[in-house]
């Protein structure tokens, strides 16, 4: 890696710093966003939740179990975009920029219809995240069955668990913005379609992925798991965004 502590000249990238390279990918960041606010947010919410299940604990153990579940959780999210830049290289079509923002990474293509790509090295790109999730999936859940359960290291293992499932799941899923929809999408231009057949036909997937997901998050509530029902509810507004025209690929938040 090569640190270049300098400003991108490219236009569509005003303003960002260039920390270092990863093979031919600058990571970036805009002004002080690279601070690592999620972190400390998650940190916070962890170490409260454990003071909150052991009480009797001291702070320092609180805490502990806060960073051990932070580093687990958020670590498994920068696998899972780190995988999509080393795959980007490893098919020679790297990625404009790794970006950070409030800590955690973000994948930046340019063009998201690049035509120097073809069709299939749009889909190894995409589903460069989504398989390292599914490859440390039966690692984690080896983890989760030999540690202990209500213990430190159990709950940490069974985060991970369900961190890697959670991404390997809704990673796939159709909309545009996250893999599934470049998947879905590019798999329809390599079979024939246009790229705007493509669009279209994405487009249309998201109307029924919506209803499902807004079926879902109903059930997650019903069951008190806000936090599925939270993501659910999100993913379901997104979809529904995607299938009346509300959003374009290159506008979807996540």
């Amino acid at each position: 890696m090569k640190s270049k502590n300098t400003l991108l000249s490219d236009p569509r990238s005003a303003g960002e710093m260039v920390f270092t390279r990863i093979g031919e990918t600058p990571v970036t960041s805009r002004g002080i966003s690279w601070i690592p606010i999620t972190q400390f947010l998650t940190w916070v919410f962890f170490t409260h939740q454990a003071s909150r299940r052991k009480p009797a604990d001291t702070i320092f153990h609180w805490a502990g179990e806060g960073i051990l579940k932070t580093a687990v959780s958020l670590g498994a999210e920068w696998c899972h975009n780190l995988a999509h830049l080393m795959t980007s290289h490893w098919i020679a079509k790297p990625m404009d920029q790794f970006r950070i923002q409030f800590g955690m990474p973000r994948c930046i293509y340019y063009q998201l219809n690049d035509q120097e790509v073809s069709p299939r090295e749009h889909v190894l790109r995409s589903l460069g995240g989504p398989a390292i999730n599914l490859i440390l999936l039966p690692f984690s859940w080896l983890s989760k069955r030999v540690t202990k359960p209500g213990t430190v290291p159990g709950e940490a293992a069974t985060l991970l668990y369900q961190t890697n499932l959670f991404l390997s799941l809704v990673s796939l899923l159709p909309i545009p913005g996250i893999d599934g929809g470049p998947i879905l999408k590019w798999s329809l231009v390599e079979r024939g379609c246009s790229v705007e057949e493509a669009d279209l036909a994405v487009r249309k997937t998201n109307g029924p992925l919506a209803v499902g997901l807004g079926l879902f998050s109903s059930y997650s509530f019903s069951r008190k798991r806000i936090f599925a029902g939270f993501i659910s509810t999100l993913l379901g507004l997104i979809s529904l965004s995607i299938f009346a025209g509300w959003l374009k690929e290159d506008d979807v938040p996540i």
